[in-house]
Formats: structure tokens, sequence, C-alpha cells
């Protein structure tokens, strides 16, 4: 059981989802309440809120790519499968042009954004950042670069000897759009500190994201579980994420975080593998549709297919998502540590799972803009064979 504390009183989380029907804000004590009540009951609710906040009809998707410009880190996370010391054989460092024939076959698809991401890698100075965001915008100009984690953005805070707002502004300049959540796993201190001891504490992971909030990038909030972090922390993440949109619509025009990602912890292939207990599919369900009810301020929630698999994302759609998340096209760090081959998804895929679900899809921007509605009918065109029955998408 992932909760350390005895279960809180069935009244009050009966009340507490009484009061979340309604559309009242829960605070700490109600929100965990909301675990020890039956699934259904829970998710019953956040489906409606979800479908209250979001075109009931429509789930969306975005076509994208993740582009990983090195694996070479030197942080040296646990649950980390990724990453390479500089003097591994199998350590790289992507040149640009090696970037650019990445995002021509995500143009050849209609993609319209890169998410891109590396290790912390010691070796690399400020103009191999800069230079690789003009050279994107320079020969990819309809690409939306969402580039960076917090981390990634701490590491060249420390080294570069800019200020937090100096640095932005130079990416910014160079032709940064945004920056991914990454980083965030769970947002306190003590559970960061026994999975990952070098990694960035919370303090300086809001510190960035409020930054990029204020500077008009985009940004997104995201969660992990399964690290033994008791329902009680859970909640705390889930509050600190709603407070910094609290204050990002407040003082930042709504420039707040655009959507919400979670998933749960890959520890197949990692320094964690028997000693975090990880989160099952009835975890990562549960802790969705709590997070719909806590996100009241965040209308945009993903359902998580890389790493819980075709069919539990398309049931999440039940529990509280609105969206597929993306393509990928290239997703190496989830899957290098849970060990499977859940690389990518095709449109196709994400078409069906989302009419197998009863749903309209639609291909939607990072900013969780409708840009167009697939032709169903000339997507899932009845085939003889079907490509897609070993993936678990559905059949034709």
């Amino acid at each position: 059981m992932t909760a350390a504390f005895p279960p809180l009183s069935p009244e009050l989380g009966q009340l507490a989802l009484d009061r979340a029907a309604q559309g009242e804000r829960l605070g700490a004590d109600e929100l965990e309440s909301l675990y020890h009540l039956p699934l259904p009951a829970v998710a019953a609710v956040a489906h409606d809120l979800r479908m209250q906040r979001r075109d009931p009809d429509v789930v969306s998707f975005l076509i994208d790519r993740n582009i990983n410009y090195t694996n070479i880190c030197n942080v040296g996370c646990n649950f980390c499968a990724f990453y390479r010391t500089r003097r591994q054989s199998d350590s790289y460092t992507l040149d640009y042009e090696q970037i650019s024939a990445k995002i021509r076959e995500l143009e050849a698809v209609g993609g319209t954004r890169i998410l891109l991401q590396g290790g912390v890698n010691p070796e690399l100075g400020l103009d191999y950042y800069t230079g690789m965001l003009r050279h994107v915008k320079a020969h990819h100009p309809t690409i939306q670069i969402d580039a960076f984690s917090p981390e990634e953005v701490l590491f060249m805070e420390k080294s570069f000897g800019l200020s937090l707002d100096d640095l932005l502004d130079t990416l910014m300049d160079a032709g940064l759009d945004g920056l991914p959540g990454a980083g965030g796993e769970i947002l306190e201190d003590d559970v960061r500190q026994k999975a990952a001891p070098a990694r960035i504490r919370s303090g300086d992971w809001f510190r960035i994201i409020d930054a990029a909030q204020r500077k008009g990038l985009y940004t997104i909030a995201t969660m992990v579980i399964g690290f033994g972090e008791t329902y009680a922390q859970r909640v705390s993440h889930l509050l600190k994420i709603r407070a910094q949109q609290d204050k990002a619509q407040r003082e930042y025009g709504g420039n707040g975080f655009f959507g919400f990602a979670l998933w749960t912890l890959q520890t197949e292939h990692t320094r964690l593998h028997g000693k975090a207990p990880g989160a099952t599919a009835h975890e990562y369900l549960q802790q969705l549709a709590v997070a719909r009810i806590a996100l009241d301020n965040l209308p945009n929630l993903q359902a998580s297919w890389p790493a819980q698999g075709f069919k539990v994302g398309q049931a999440a759609l039940y529990y509280g998502a609105n969206d597929l998340g993306s393509t990928m096209l290239e997703e190496n760090v989830v899957s290098a540590a849970a060990g499977h081959d859940r690389h990518a998804a095709t449109v196709r895929e994400l078409i069906r799972i989302a009419v197998d679900a009863g749903f309209t899809p639609a291909i939607r921007n990072s900013r969780f803009e409708i840009l167009s509605y697939p032709d169903v009918d000339a997507a899932l065109g009845r085939l003889a064979a079907n490509p897609e029955a070993e993936r678990g998408v559905g059949a034709n």
C-alpha cells in the first residue's frame, strides 16, 4: 500500500467527493481522503469535471518528436537508464545536421513541435545550445521548439555566468519557444533526495518554471508516481502545481501550465529496480482522477500511453484525461527504463484509440489549440490485415 498513514474517514471522503462534484475546490485532507474511496466513484466525478472543462466530444493529440541531443549526463539519477558517461562507447552528442535529419522526418508526417532535451553534459558550452536553436529556427521555421528541462536550465545558469532572466532571454533570442516539464517527478524534496540525490530540488524547479511563465514561454506540469511516496506527498505535489497555476493566471496574463502529464515510475533497467515499488495501472488511473479533481485551474490532462500502454491510456480518457499526448516518434528515456519498445505512436493509432473510446480525434499544437480534425474514415479504412494487432490498439 502506498499510504504510510491510516485511512482518513470514509465520511470525509464522500463529503469531499460531493463538494468536488459541485465544482468546489478541495484542500489537502479532502484530496487525500479520495484515495480511500472506491475508484469508480472518484472516476465518475473526475470524468464529469473533464466533460465540463473541455469539449466533451473531443480527444486531442499532438504530432511531434522527442529529440535527445545528448545522452551524456553527470546527474546520475537512480531511476534513469538512458544516461551515459562520456567514456562509455554508446555515449553521443548530436550535431546540428543530425538534429535536422530527425526534424525532416517529423515534417514529412505533418509534425509541428520538437521536444528537445538531453542529459546534463558538462562538455557543452552555451554556444552549442544557442547555435542549435538558431539552426532549427533557420532551417525548420514552422517547428515549435520546447527545449531544456529545468534541470538543464539550472546547469546552464550555474555554468555560464548568467542570471536566470538573462539566460532565458538569451535562449529565447536564439529561438526557444517553451520549456518541457521534465524533472518534476514528485515535488517533495525528501522523496527526491532518496531517488536521485543530485537531482534538481523542487524550489529551483518552480523558480525556473515561474520565470519561464513570466516571460511568456510554454510550460507543462508533470508528475511521476511510484517512488514509495505517500498519498499526502502526492497531494502536496498537486497543490504546489495548482498554486503555481493560480499565480501564473493572476500575474502572467494566464500564461501558466498548458497541460498536466502523469506517468508511472519505470524501474526495470535502473538502479531503483527492486527498491522502489513502482505503481500499478489501478494507481495510475486513481492518481489521474484525483489530479483532475485537484487541478481545477488546469483544463488539459494527458493520458500516458508510453508508460501505461495503449489500453490503459485509452481507459484514462474516462478517468479525467482529455488528451492523448503526442506521437513522439522517438521516445528514449521512459522506454529505456522500462525495457519496452513503445518509442512512438502513429497518427492512425492515436485516432483509433480516440474513436474506439467514443470521441472525436483532433490534432492540436503544443498549446492545445486545435489545428485540424483528421478524416477518420480515411485514416481507419478497413484493411485485410490489422497492422496494430500486436500493439494492442484495436481491431479493424
